[in-house]
């Protein structure tokens, strides 16, 4: 169970990620052990799932990038999310409530290339129909 100050302190990781345990525990007030000890848990318990490296959008494999809005048929959910797995220019797949039943983001070299890709995803047998939307800037990430 996370608390107020387990709370700030995934604030403050996501704000960055490579503070050091000194800093984490004086920007919450706390002794740089039991920051520690709470990071060890939060990690232990799952609630920090890794650590990454987010990179600038001008730096991302793939400079084009999309939202694609995925409609799938009655119990076809499953079998289009794995074969989904297999496109490897799909970034991160949401399941989502709506009048669409799942959102990929993909990320493409080319703008061609992301034609293919939006084609491919929709010929996949389960797909009733998909909506893309290419992302002309992100105006910030947490």
């Amino acid at each position: 169970m996370t608390d107020a100050i387990d709370v700030a302190l995934l604030t403050k990781l996501r704000e960055n990620g490579r503070a050091s345990t000194a800093q984490l525990a004086r920007s919450v007030g706390r002794s740089r052990s039991s920051v520690q000890s709470r990071l060890t848990r939060l990690e232990r318990d799952g609630v920090i799932a890794g650590y990454t490296v987010r990179l600038a959008p001008e730096h991302e494999l793939g400079a084009v990038r999309a939202h694609v809005m995925i409609k799938v048929g009655a119990k076809e959910a499953r079998a289009v999310i794995a074969a989904l797995t297999a496109v490897s220019q799909v970034r991160l797949l949401h399941s989502v409530s709506g009048e669409v039943d799942l959102i990929a983001i993909a990320a493409t070299a080319t703008v061609a290339e992301m034609d293919q890709v939006i084609d491919r995803i929709g010929a996949l047998p389960g797909v009733e129909r998909t909506t893309s939307s290419i992302i002309l800037s992100t105006k910030f990430e947490r």
